[in-house]
């Protein structure tokens, strides 16, 4: 069976363009695995984020309860900000699953 990436290479026509040699970082393994590290450490440090949004709304909602806030707005801008990553988070899982679904029936 062959790769449908190697399959690329097989299309006629496409010695004209450029363009696609040219974007720097693109050529060999390294840059592939470079890619995918990139990739990881900013989909960990967003994770990371919207963790420690969900902790400081966490944590002002008990001063809240507690009567201990001063100011019961940063409670709910914190709670707004930490609901608002969590969709973005979500909704961005819901598309790379969407992404690799679609990928495996390309496959099949």
């Amino acid at each position: 069976m062959t790769s449908p990436i190697g399959a690329i290479g097989a299309v006629t026509g496409l010695s004209g363009v450029t363009g696609v040699n040219a974007v720097s970082g693109t050529s060999g393994t390294a840059a592939a695995t470079g890619v995918n590290t990139d990739f990881a450490s900013m989909l960990s440090k967003g994770l990371e984020s919207v963790q420690a949004s969900q902790s400081k709304a966490g944590d002002l909602g008990v001063q809240v309860a507690n009567g201990t806030l001063q100011d019961p707005a940063q409670y709910t801008m914190a709670a707004t900000e930490a609901s608002l990553g969590l969709q973005l988070t979500m909704a961005i899982r819901n598309k790379a699953v969407e992404a690799f679904q679609e990928i495996m029936r390309m496959q099949a």
